[in-house]
């Protein structure tokens, strides 16, 4: 397995989608039913084949991460040959921008000498899909791009 297993609740979500991978495989209804019950660790590599698929899918598409944690933001744009990355870091240790007030007070202060921002280009590995996976899991969530982009345009100046 490349990437993870879905969760049951995303599995849940894409079970028609499911069903047509079954049904590319040539498996029935019956069929999964059995393979469930007498060859579970068939059942297990085929939810794995689908959960890489949909996780190819996904990555394939990802533009923009954001990791945000009290201190600091890491926005990243991954385009085609490289990740660039804008990270934002809050010196005050009091504030925490995962809050609203927090993230009132960095909106107030973000030229202030209260918060420190750097920018980095990284070549992507061999697997550009699992170096944005492993982003993902620890803790970047795939956004639009509009904190990156609004960023971009203040670095940039």
């Amino acid at each position: 397995m490349k990437y993870s297993r879905l969760t049951k609740e995303q599995f849940e979500e894409l079970h028609q989608e499911f069903i047509n991978f079954l049904a590319t495989q040539t498996i029935t209804a019956e069929e999964w039913k059995d393979l469930k019950a007498n060859k579970p660790e068939v059942a297990e590599q085929e939810l794995d084949v689908f959960s890489d698929l949909i996780w190819q899918g996904v990555l394939s598409k990802v533009n923009y991460l954001e990791h945000i944690s009290p201190q600091q933001m890491h926005l990243f744009h991954c385009a085609e040959k490289q990740m660039r990355l804008i990270a934002l870091k809050i010196k005050n240790t009091e504030i925490d921008i995962t809050t609203k007030e927090g993230y009132a007070w960095f909106q107030s202060n973000l030229m202030s000498d209260d918060v420190e921002m750097f920018t980095a280009v990284k070549e992507y590995s061999d697997d550009k899909g699992k170096d944005k996976f492993k982003l993902i899991q620890e803790g970047a969530n795939i956004t639009k791009g509009d904190l990156y982009n609004y960023f971009e345009n203040l670095v940039g100046k």
